[in-house]
């Protein structure tokens, strides 16, 4: 039998394990009796880290943490730079965290932006990622992770954000592309990065959101970078993938073309189904968010709705089921169970 980790990594590399692999990011598995039984079962957590760390040495940060008249618990982080300041108001939410000021406000903020940008330095940090792996054996994976694809960053960060890069896209795409571009840069200096560090395979940005961006925009400013990363880590045996876990349906055949190794967090219950996707993607590995709307049926559809996928991803290799989303508290022990009794199930 094949531990945790040989399973992942063998369905990785687009064959067929012993059973199809079952993970779970680790800060979704709460420890406890159900946990024990769902990794005595051959569930993997993924703890994801970066063989990398970056700062801007001359960009000065202070943060203060204080509670709101509505109680809320907040995070006002000012960035000092030649420039000016910019600022962020973050709600820290557990897994993830809510934005309610992003660093961009208005158009005199491009010069602070770009100066922050131009002064990252990126340095390896090998041995941390090296002791994570050794810590965690082969119970878990661990995945290496580039920053977001550096249009992608603007997007999803905490620097602009999707409505104000919607509307300076359409008013002063010039200043988006000063930044674009210096994010191209901070993205060249991770690549080698990763393809030389302990770690085996990484995921290089994600979140895209299809209807937002478009297909056009796809192409020209986020399937280079796919491949310039992919070509230097697949020199040195590292595979690359990417989190596409939104609507992906236009934009389908142009993830076919990249040289991504394998598509994760892929819900088809917002794309196409897990059948259609492996007529498109043959030579890629699926790595499924199980899909997130479907946790709130029940417990006996949740496992048919399981080997539902399974019988679409036939024979199965280079097939994974994932969970990248929160579950509701209240379901998440009954349904990671379920999908478990769905893939032990097929497995017989």
């Amino acid at each position: 039998m094949q531990t945790p980790y040989k399973r992942v990594m063998s369905a990785l590399r687009g064959e067929k394990p012993d059973k199809i692999p079952f993970t779970v990011y680790s800060e979704k598995l709460p420890q406890c009796s159900v946990e024990r039984e769902l990794r005595n079962r051959g569930l993997c957590p993924v703890k994801r880290i970066t063989s990398y760390k970056y700062y801007t040495p001359n960009v000065k940060e202070t943060a203060c943490h204080y509670t709101d008249e509505q109680g809320r618990n907040l995070i006002r982080t000012v960035y000092s730079t030649p420039y000016g300041d910019l600022s962020t108001l973050v709600e820290p939410a557990g897994f993830t965290s809510w934005v309610h000021e992003r660093m961009f406000k208005t158009p005199e903020d491009y010069k602070a932006l770009l100066f922050m940008f131009k002064d990252t330095v990126v340095e390896p940090d090998y041995d941390a990622a090296a002791q994570t792996v050794a810590d965690l054996g082969e119970d878990f994976v661990v995945r290496d992770n580039m920053s977001l694809e550096p249009m992608q960053s603007l997007i999803s960060s905490t620097y602009i954000g999707m409505e104000a890069w919607c509307m300076e896209w359409m008013e002063r795409q010039d200043e988006i592309l000063k930044l674009y571009e210096a994010r191209v840069e901070i993205s060249r200096k991770i690549y080698p990065l990763v393809a030389n560090g302990p770690l085996e395979f990484a995921n290089y940005g994600g979140n895209v959101v299809p209807q937002i961006i478009g297909p056009k925009v796809f192409r020209e400013y986020y399937m280079p970078h796919y491949n310039e990363a992919a070509e230097i880590l697949h020199k040195k045996s590292k595979l690359i993938g990417c989190h596409f876990d939104a609507d992906n349906t236009t934009i389908m055949d142009a993830i076919a073309e990249t040289d991504l190794d394998y598509i994760e967090a892929y819900d088809p219950g917002m794309s196409p189904s897990v059948s259609e996707a492996r007529k498109i993607w043959p030579d890629k590995v699926l790595w499924l968010n199980w899909p997130s709307a479907w946790h709130l049926r029940p417990v006996d559809e949740v496992r048919s709705a399981t080997v539902g996928l399974i019988e679409e991803a036939a024979p199965c290799n280079g097939f994974i089921i994932g969970i990248t989303e929160d579950v509701p508290e209240e379901r998440w022990r009954g349904n990671y169970i379920a999908i478990m009794d769905g893939i032990d199930g097929a497995a017989g």
